[in-house]
């Protein structure tokens, strides 16, 4: 089982981009979805996720200006980024904890997609 980020790259201030962040293996279901970022020099940051359900958090650093949603089969989710902003120049990566059975016995997997270069020129 692994997540796949991509979508990642280099837009002026102001502009959009959309990372997505897909799910693939024999995967039995997924809770929650996060997209992370991490800029040079700082901590890695939550900024988003999203569950089964289809709640969604948005840290303080985004909200309003990204959107996370997931496909109808819930193992891609996409993270609409407008409005961008030079801070927001980060490497961006998602991670999930995919549920699978091996051997009949249900297993949930902390996994983490590779990640993917967002740069917003001023």
């Amino acid at each position: 089982v692994q997540l796949q980020a991509s979508g990642g790259g280099l837009v002026q201030a102001g502009g959009s981009l959309r990372l997505s962040c897909a799910a693939s293996g024999t995967i039995s279901g997924i809770n929650k979805i996060e997209w992370y970022r991490q800029a040079p020099g700082k901590q890695r940051e939550l900024i988003a996720d999203i569950t089964r359900g289809g709640n969604t958090y948005y840290s303080d650093s985004v909200k309003g200006r990204f959107t996370i949603y997931r496909d109808n089969a819930g193992y891609t989710v996409y993270l609409q980024m407008n409005s961008l902003k030079p801070e927001d120049t980060a490497v961006y990566s998602c991670a999930a904890d995919l549920l699978y059975y091996t051997d009949g016995v249900p297993v949930a997997e902390r996994t983490w997609g590779q990640g993917t270069q967002v740069t917003v020129s001023s």
